[in-house]
């Protein structure tokens, strides 16, 4: 069965599935065989989808050097890209490769930025495909609030907390009271990230088949992707990001005593989420950030009338259909968050677009070929990323579960 038909089907069956955990009338005995059978279904669906395209990824990979056209130069004659030729140039060959022309582009490219000795500042449209590649890493780019800063210089944001204020009724002929409204800021810093250096074999950069600008971004999006979504996500604020799982407010404890050392209750959810003031909730932008071992957990709980709380998605991100959802709100999956343990804040819910993750656009690129290199019939390269992350809202637009201690 090809990959198309095996996501019809899994669409088709969870499609069914929420129709049938939302229906009026559930019937535990009845229903829930259906509903853990549908459920198991679409898991071996998942699995033999994953097969198939973990297969497929095996295969491009291994193919890679039978690739006729190089997609670095395919991008600069498509998309009209000189700096994206110029920075494939650039990756073969270094600094030498270049010629008048080539760092008069880069120049262009980048305003009045001029490499540094074995260095460049890669091109705003490269750079930004980059940002664009970590956004789908990790989980918190694709929800948080994602800004782009020309440089790093420091940067504060206005809060204020207007969540218990409200107006009032004035008699005739008597005056207005005072309210002030009390401002603070939060600070959104940048900090130096590197790749750490990534090492190329001179096949792979001599063979003009092979896609190297795709190669190295990949690396480079996975090493930077990684620490960073880590960052913005349990950042403790000390020479690094302050992680929405620190920043954000505790909005239920669970009791000592309970079932919820490494576990969640129905009534502990629903509290979380009324831990949010409605104002956010009404939204229509919160939704709950866990680990995918969260989601195999609240998977089976079940409300006071059995019925199973977590309701599969389908046809995600096309018209017409919906994410897996929880409590009727949206469920992001984030392996950054800790796994349910004693005292571990293991569950966010809320209106992820108030952290604010910042990126400063000049990604710097190096080259290495020295001796070190040299020997091992490799060039090295090495990139900066600079990015910042900050819960910039002090009214509670996201809380956090907490675990039970014992």
């Amino acid at each position: 069965m090809s990959l198309q038909a095996l996501r019809e089907k899994r669409a088709a069956k969870a499609k069914a599935l929420n129709e049938l955990v939302n229906k009026a009338d559930w019937n535990p005995e009845k229903d829930q065989p259906v509903y853990d059978a549908g459920m198991q279904e679409i898991d071996d669906i998942d699995a033999h989808i994953k097969r198939i395209s973990d297969m497929n990824e095996k295969v491009a990979r291994e193919a890679m050097t039978d690739i006729v056209i190089d997609a670095s130069l395919r991008a600069a004659r498509d998309n009209k890209s000189a700096g994206s030729a110029v920075y494939a140039k650039w990756l073969r060959g270094g600094d030498k490769a270049l010629n008048a022309e080539d760092w008069e582009v880069i120049r262009n490219e980048m305003s009045s930025t001029i490499p540094g000795e074995g260095g460049i500042t890669v091109a705003t449209d490269v750079a930004t495909s980059v940002l664009e590649a970590l956004k789908a890493y990790g989980g918190m780019r694709s929800v948080a609030d994602v800004i782009q800063t020309a440089s790093g210089n420091p940067m504060l944001f206005p809060t204020s907390d207007g969540t218990s204020e409200e107006g009032e009724i004035v008699p005739e002929n008597m005056a207005a009271s005072d309210a002030d409204v009390s401002f603070g800021s939060v600070g959104l810093p940048v900090y130096k990230y590197s790749s750490k250096v990534v090492t190329v074999p001179w096949e792979l950069l001599q063979d003009s088949n092979v896609d190297i600008e795709a190669f190295v971004r990949g690396r480079l999006v996975t090493r930077l992707g990684r620490v960073t979504n880590r960052h913005f996500t349990t950042g403790n604020n000390v020479n690094q990001p302050n992680g929405i799982m620190v920043a954000a407010p505790i909005g239920v404890t669970a009791a000592n005593g309970s079932s919820q050392v490494t576990g969640v209750t129905y009534d502990s959810l629903v509290d979380l989420q009324h831990s949010v003031d409605p104002a956010y909730r009404e939204g229509g932008n919160c939704r709950f950030m866990m680990n995918d071992d969260s989601v195999r957990i609240v998977r089976k709980i079940k409300d006071g009338q059995q019925r199973p709380i977590f309701v599969p998605g389908y046809e995600t991100g096309n018209p017409g259909g919906q994410p897996d959802r929880l409590l009727g709100d949206p469920i992001q999956v984030n392996q950054s968050v800790p796994t349910m343990a004693a005292s571990a804040k293991s569950i966010a819910y809320g209106d992820f677009s108030y952290y604010k993750i910042r990126d400063v656009m000049a990604i710097q690129m190096f080259r290495f070929a020295d001796s070190a290199y040299t020997k091992k019939g490799q060039v090295g390269f090495l990139a900066w990323l600079r990015a910042g992350g900050n819960l910039t809202d002090v009214g509670g637009a996201v809380k956090t579960f907490v675990n039970a201690a014992t």
